[in-house]
């Protein structure tokens, strides 16, 4: 009888399994992160530059939405971020980034009028590395550093500082959860060149 229940405790089980009456659910390891080469349009963006630690930034993103809708700007893709230094070596209440919102073309008509940390741009057509950071990764160094290895493997050379696209909401503040796609500006070195 001893041995008899423990298969007994089996085939009820998976009976409930088949049957749909008990889920188990495994949670996936993060994916690693698959890098490419992306050329990028040229794209306008409401922008300000943001001074502080990246999980106080939400408010400064409610802001720049605010300021679009009182000026009537569209909003036309995902929050990014521009990283302007690099949170190794600066403290965090002096972390600089640029919140950019891509908008809709006609909003190039407020470049210029909307204040010293905050205005409207052009960015270039430009060719990118792409890194996707999977949602369950909180620290998106090991990423960082795997794609500049990557990009200097495939002849690349880095022309601008990395950007972030956020395709999950950038205000909550939980990064962790966050999936985005990292951006690393790139130029192919020619044979030519030394």
């Amino acid at each position: 009888m001893a041995k008899a229940k423990p298969l007994l405790l089996l085939v009820v089980l998976v009976t409930l399994l088949t049957a749909g009456a008990v889920k188990i659910s495994v949670k996936p390891a993060p994916k690693e992160a698959a890098f490419t080469i992306r050329n990028v349009d040229e794209q306008i963006v409401l922008y300000t530059i943001y001074r502080g630690s990246y999980d106080k930034i939400g408010p400064a993103i409610g802001k720049l939405f605010a300021l679009a809708g009182q000026k009537a700007i569209r909003p036309a893709g995902p929050v990014a971020y521009a990283y302007l230094n690099n949170p190794k070596y600066v403290s965090s209440e002096h972390w600089l980034t640029e919140i950019r919102i891509p908008v809709a073309k006609d909003a190039i008509k407020h470049a210029g009028a909307l204040g010293q940390f905050t205005d409207v741009k052009v960015l270039p057509p430009m060719q990118v590395a792409v890194a996707t950071k999977p949602p369950g990764q909180a620290d998106p160094a090991p990423i960082y550093q795997k794609l500049y290895r990557w990009i200097a493997g495939q002849g690349y050379v880095i022309t601008d500082a990395a950007s972030e696209i956020f395709l999950t909401n950038a205000m909550t503040g939980d990064y962790a959860k966050m999936k985005t796609e990292i951006l690393v500006p790139v130029e192919k070195l020619s044979e030519s060149e030394p």
